[in-house]
């Protein structure tokens, strides 16, 4: 005789077969250290697009100079000119868990865990994280590298001037 299936077995075995969402999206950022008279730390954003429509999904990090005197550091912000124009213009700063310091050359890793922030409400699927760079008495460049939120994979991309490699693992 068989067993009947209760509706709490169906549940549980249903949970168990659908796949986990991802709980951490590690990014390490390469800030290279140019040969210039004049160097200056770049200002840097970091966030997330859909891949469909490449409309933004949600800021993960904006390094700039937060302590400068009267707040000059926000008058360069939207020298990030994509970001700025898909999230920074709507933003208020400082943002708490998004503003940071301006990094110093070398490889920068920040690890963005998925209950918070942005990626709290982030649903699996098909997405660009961008890192976007511009630079005083310097250049501006944006990479973008694809990724799937909800499955486990290491996808890079690498700048050619103010950006080194840029390197998106979904843990």
């Amino acid at each position: 005789m068989k067993r009947p299936i209760s509706l709490l077995t169906f549940a549980g075995a249903a949970v168990a077969g659908a796949p986990a969402l991802a709980a951490d999206l590690n990014v390490t950022v390469e800030v290279p250290k140019l040969t210039v008279a004049e160097y200056h730390k770049p200002y840097v954003a970091i966030w997330i697009e859909n891949a469909a429509d490449s409309t933004a999904a949600g800021t993960l990090a904006v390094w700039y100079d937060a302590d400068s005197k009267e707040d000059h550091g926000t008058k360069w912000l939207k020298d990030m000119r994509q970001w700025w124009r898909k999230a920074g213009r709507e933003m208020s700063f400082p943002a708490d868990g998004v503003t940071g310091a301006t990094r110093a050359p070398g490889p920068q890793t920040v690890v963005f865990g998925g209950s918070k922030g942005a990626l709290k409400a982030l649903k699996p699927g098909q997405y660009n994280l961008v890192v976007e760079a511009a630079r005083e008495v310097g250049g501006h460049e944006a990479v973008r590298v694809p990724f799937t939120w909800g499955k486990p994979g290491k996808a890079t991309a690498k700048g050619a001037t103010e950006l080194g490699a840029v390197t998106v693992s979904v843990k």
